[in-house]
């Protein structure tokens, strides 16, 4: 059963069991997966952004587009039109499957992973993910990668509030940290 299927049988009922929803169109349910990657201080290479954009096109399944400046900014030596980073938004069955191979295969071959931390839902039930090195995406593989770079991954849902978006991310398969001692952000522990 793939992951769109398990959403429709398991998860709706759930999601409605625990938050009362009146109508199946309320449960909340993923939108889109951004997955991008900033250039940096290689913006002037051309083979490192043709590396990175080959690289999101075989971990995605579709073309990325590149992101350029909007205007010049001389404390950061960036001009207007230049590139600064690859993106690609997936929508629908290209979605699902990506969302599937995250939570299956790709978070196990991270090097000494412990789960994600729940700080990383936002209040609008959003969730975003980086990734020090590419490589960690079956796709990739790592004797082949000439230029290693960082990755981000933001899935957007349509959950009114953080309980709601963390609650459907945990029935997708997230693997969330068991024991949460962070403090939440922007409040300091008193002793």
């Amino acid at each position: 059963m793939n992951l769109k299927e398990r959403y429709q049988k398991e998860i709706i009922p759930k999601m409605i069991a625990k938050f009362g929803y009146k109508n199946v169109m309320a449960v909340p349910r993923l939108v889109k997966v951004v997955l991008n990657s900033g250039v940096g201080r290689n913006a002037k290479d051309k083979a490192f952004i043709d590396s990175v954009v080959s690289s999101l096109e075989r971990i995605s399944g579709q073309k990325p587009i590149l992101t350029k400046a909007k205007q010049s900014i001389s404390a950061f030596k960036t001009r207007k039109g230049m590139t600064l980073g690859v993106a690609v938004t997936l929508r629908n069955k290209r979605m699902y499957d990506f969302v599937d191979k995250l939570v299956d295969i790709t978070f196990p071959r991270i090097r000494d992973f412990r789960g994600i931390s729940q700080q990383q839902v936002d209040n609008h039930g959003n969730l975003a993910v980086g990734f020090k090195e590419h490589i960690a995406f079956p796709e990739i593989k790592a004797d082949e990668a000439e230029n290693i770079h960082g990755l981000g991954v933001c899935l957007s849902t349509t959950a009114k509030n953080r309980e709601q978006g963390l609650e459907l991310f945990k029935l997708l398969g997230f693997p969330f940290r068991a024991d949460e001692t962070e403090p939440k952000a922007g409040k300091i522990k008193k002793k």
